[in-house]
């Protein structure tokens, strides 16, 4: 299994940037894919999932409101727009799959097998 983030930069707080996972070596479809964030000297903390095929998204308050997560299973890849960006949004970015875990389980990094590489995403005030 492979995933592959991408989209990350340095951004301006309020700006917009798209992050992308592309997947391969799983079924992806019927998987639970989630970001995870973790920014300097703190621990990875969950940012939102989408639940395996059912498609329902799930989302940390902090984040709420402002990222959209979404999944094209064509493509195998997922999506987080993530819109009025803060400068407490700094972290390294990584997606995350498994296809065991359950809605209990979501919000637990250790819960997943497989990780992407991260992508950075600094934010200025």
């Amino acid at each position: 299994v492979q995933l592959q983030a991408s989209g990350g930069g340095l951004v301006q707080a309020g700006a917009s940037l798209r992050l992308s996972c592309a997947a391969s070596g799983l079924t992806f479809s019927r998987a639970t894919i989630a970001w995870f964030r973790q920014a300097p000297g703190k621990e990875r903390e969950f940012v939102s999932a989408i639940f395996r095929s059912g498609g329902h998204t799930y989302y940390a308050d902090s984040v709420k409101g402002r990222f959209t997560f979404s999944r094209d299973n064509a493509k195998n890849t997922v999506h987080l727009q993530m819109n009025s960006l803060k400068p407490e949004d700094t972290a390294v970015y990584y997606c995350a799959a498994d296809n065991r875990i359950i809605l209990s389980q979501i919000r637990n990094f250790r819960q997943y097998d497989y990780w992407g590489q991260g992508t950075l995403v600094t934010v200025s005030s």
